[in-house]
């Protein structure tokens, strides 16, 4: 009786933030607010046919990092811009002794080198988790940590669902550091209350996803010790917005890109740390939707790259001008950006 008397009001007010967004992303940054944009340097890397792969911001100079056959999710660059850090996975099937069983994906980080490639390899990489569980990694700037998931329930046989822990961990793959423990281990869907979508800025904010029943309720950030709060507590943070996901920090700061996972407004829009100005920066092309993959600034913080369903990678300049697409419709996902050079 209690949780129906309630719900149309919670309803309501999710709806009212939901709007409120949508409202006001309608409207693009004013150049008077965005500053002076250049033109946009550095690499892009990306996955293609789940192999990754890098070329000029221009779309140039495509080449091929590292022969994965397995690449997914999101990519980040070394701070140092020598390697690309990225996902691979598997998938873990079960038959039982009764015939029945089922099947889930794993995943593990795993990064490969520039200069290998360069030099006709293609093959070589370093491992840095092993636990079947570990994904969208975020190379931090501020630390030289990866911030990451790591979904502890991944190397159960009869596992169903996830449970997802927040973590860092070095570049060499020790020093784990639990920032966020799984609400708790079960197979019921209304337990299933996590963070995912994880994105470090350059002071060591976090952006995340928090999530309720396998759904995404809304998009939260907090200061780097603000994690620890109550999960109650980072639900407040998160409220409204259910559906923007695949948050990402601007190198300067100022901005947190993401995606609006909605079948009939898909778009990609950033908004302020605060989350009190929000802007439209995109809207995909007629029948194609941008892809629910964290987006990338590049490293001026003037553009983002970004990929559309249709297989294709693009970049935008943050007003929402310049839009142009740096590989055709194929089978091309997950652009990330490279770091800024050290002075």
């Amino acid at each position: 009786m209690y949780r129906k008397a309630i719900r149309p009001l919670v309803l309501l007010v999710i709806l009212i933030f939901v709007v409120g967004i949508t409202v006001s992303a309608a409207e693009k940054l004013p150049l008077e607010k965005a500053g002076t944009i250049g033109q946009p340097e550095g690499k892009i890397a990306f996955i293609r046919d789940k192999n990754i792969y890098y070329m000029s911001a221009d779309g140039s100079n495509q080449t091929l990092l590292f022969e994965a056959t397995n690449a997914d999710g999101r990519l980040t660059w070394s701070p140092d811009n020598k390697s690309v850090l990225f996902t691979r996975k598997g998938t873990f099937n079960l038959q039982g002794p009764d015939m029945m069983g089922g099947h889930h994906k794993v995943y593990d980080l795993f990064y490969a080198y520039l200069d290998s490639a360069a030099n006709g390899n293609t093959m070589f990489y370093r491992r840095i988790t092993d636990d079947l569980g570990s994904r969208d990694p975020d190379w931090s700037l501020s630390e030289n940590k990866i911030l990451f998931t790591k979904d502890i329930s991944a190397r159960h046989a009869a596992a169903s669902l996830p449970d997802y822990k927040l973590c860092k961990i070095n570049p060499d793959g020790s020093g784990l550091e639990i920032l966020r423990e799984a609400w708790q281990a079960s197979e019921n869907v209304e337990d299933k209350k996590f963070l995912t979508f994880p994105s470090i800025g350059p002071k060591g904010e976090l952006a995340f996803v928090y999530f309720e029943n396998l759904q995404p309720y809304g998009l939260g950030v907090v200061p780097p010790d603000g994690i620890k709060v109550s999960l109650d507590s980072l639900k407040a943070l998160a409220n409204g917005g259910k559906k923007c996901v695949a948050p990402a920090w601007s190198p300067d700061g100022q901005w947190i890109a993401y995606v609006m996972n909605d079948i009939n407004a898909n778009a990609l829009y950033i908004t302020t740390p605060d989350r009190k100005d929000n802007y439209l920066v995109f809207e995909p092309p007629v029948s194609t939707y941008v892809y629910t993959i964290a987006p990338s600034f590049s490293p001026d913080s003037k553009w983002i790259t970004f990929a559309t369903t249709d297989g294709s990678v693009w970049i935008v300049d943050i007003t929402g001008n310049g839009a142009k697409r740096l590989t055709p419709p194929g089978l091309d996902k997950s652009p990330a950006w490279s770091k800024a050079a050290k002075k």
